[in-house]
C-alpha cells in the first residue's frame, strides 16, 4: 500500500506539473515525423508492472516527458498498451504502443497512437539491431511514399516508484497507419484479408523486390502478417496498396534472434528468397530502375548515420551489394524474379 501511495503521489505531482506547463497547440504530425533530429524523451511509469506483464492489450498510464526544439518543456499523460507476441517471451522491454490521445489537452495529442519499437535487450549489439531496422524504414521512404515514417528517440524508461534503475536506450516511433493512408489520399483497408495478387500490382512488385533486397521473408499479405493495406478514398476500382513493416527479421538487420521459417529450408535470414509472384521483364525493369536510381542515396544514408558503428555499416553495404549485383544483370533478374517466383 505504501509503494502504491508513493507511486500515485509521484504521478499526481507530474500531472500537476503537466497542467502548469501544458500547451494548447499540439505538435504537427507530419513535421514531427519529418524531423531528422533524435528526440530525447523519458517515459515515466511503474516499470515493475510494465516489464512483468505479459498480456497483450494490457494498458498502464505513464508520462511522456521531453523538450521541444523551441525549449519548451512537455509532460504529457499517455497510455502504454502491450502489443505483439514474440517480444513478450524473448525481450526485456515489452512491445508497446503509445496512446498519445489519452489526455486532452496535451502537446503530442495529435500523434494519436504510435507503435514504439525499442531495443530487445540491453547489450550494445541490440542497439545496433534497432538502429539498422530504423534505417531500413528510412531506406524504404526513399523508394516509395507509401511507407511508414519513423522518428528516432533517445529514450529513458523511468520507474515512477523510484525502485528500479532507469533504462536508457534508442527507440523509434512509427506513425499510425491512418496518417500514412491520409498522406497518400487513401484510407486503411478494413474489408478482410486478401491474397497477394489481389493488391495493386505495381506497388506489390515494389514491396516484393524491397523485401528481397533487405532479405526479409517474415511477411505475408494473405495472412495479414507485417503488411498493412490502404486503398484510395475516392476510387473504389483501384486495388489496395500493400505497405510493409517490421523488418527486424531481415538479413539486412541480421538480428541475433532472427530465424527463418523452417518451411523455407534456408540456413539463416541472410539467405535471400524471393516471395513475390512473377512479373514480365518490362514490369520488373520499371521498378528496378527505382532501386538503381536510389542506390547512391541508400549507401550515403548508411555511411552518414553516425550512430551505426563501422562494422554495422560495412555489413549492411556488403549485403546490399549482393542485391545490386543481381539487378544489373538481366539474366540474373529473369532467373531470380521470374524463374524462381512464387506460383501459389
Amino acid at each position: 500500500m505504501i509503494k502504491f501511495f508513493l507511486s500515485s503521489v509521484l504521478l499526481f505531482s507530474f500531472s500537476a506539473w503537466q497542467t502548469l506547463y501544458a500547451q494548447t497547440t499540439s505538435v504537427d504530425r507530419a513535421a514531427f515525423f519529418n524531423d531528422t533530429s533524435v528526440l530525447n524523451a523519458t517515459i515515466l511509469t511503474n516499470t515493475s508492472k510494465l516489464f512483468s506483464h505479459e498480456k497483450k492489450g494490457f494498458t498502464i498510464p505513464a508520462h511522456f516527458i521531453t523538450k521541444l526544439s523551441d525549449g519548451s518543456d512537455v509532460n504529457d499523460l499517455i497510455l502504454l498498451e502491450m502489443r505483439g507476441h514474440f517480444r513478450h517471451d524473448y525481450c526485456y522491454v515489452p512491445p508497446l504502443k503509445i496512446i498519445f490521445k489519452y489526455n486532452k489537452p496535451s502537446v503530442f495529442y495529435s500523434l494519436k497512437s504510435a507503435k514504439l519499437v525499442s531495443e530487445c535487450r540491453l547489450p550494445s549489439m541490440y542497439d545496433q539491431f534497432l538502429l539498422k531496422e530504423f534505417l531500413v524504414y528510412k531506406i524504404y521512404n526513399l523508394i516509395t511514399d507509401m511507407s511508414f515514417h519513423v522518428r528516432l528517440l533517445n529514450l529513458n524508461f523511468q520507474d515512477s516508484a523510484g525502485k528500479r534503475k532507469t533504462i536508457t536506450e534508442h527507440a523509434f516511433l512509427m506513425e499510425d497507419i491512418k496518417d500514412l493512408a491520409k498522406r497518400n489520399n487513401c484510407v486503411e483497408w478494413k474489408k478482410g484479408k486478401l491474397n497477394t495478387e489481389s493488391t495493386h500490382r505495381r506497388q506489390m512488385t515494389i514491396v516484393a523486390l524491397f523485401e528481397y533486397m533487405i532479405g526479409n521473408t517474415d511477411w505475408a499479405v494473405s495472412a495479414d502478417h507485417n503488411i498493412k493495406l490502404i486503398v484510395p478514398d475516392t476510387d473504389s476500382l483501384v486495388r489496395p496498396f500493400a505497405v510493409p513493416y517490421d523488418f527486424d527479421y531481415s538479413g539486412l538487420v541480421n538480428a541475433e534472434y532472427a530465424v527463418p521459417d523452417e518451411k523455407l529450408e534456408i540456413e539463416n535470414v541472410r539467405v535471400r528468397v524471393y516471395r513475390g509472384f512473377a512479373r514480365t521483364m518490362p514490369e520488373l525493369n520499371e521498378v528496378l530502375d527505382i532501386f538503381k536510381q536510389k542506390k547512391d542515396k541508400i549507401y550515403a544514408m548508411i555511411k552518414n548515420f553516425d550512430l551505426l558503428n563501422s562494422g554495422s555499416k560495412r555489413e549492411m553495404t556488403d549485403y546490399l551489394d549482393g542485391f545490386f549485383d543481381i539487378i544489373k544483370d538481366q539474366r540474373l533478374v529473369k532467373a531470380t524474379f521470374i524463374d524462381n517466383a512464387r506460383t501459389q
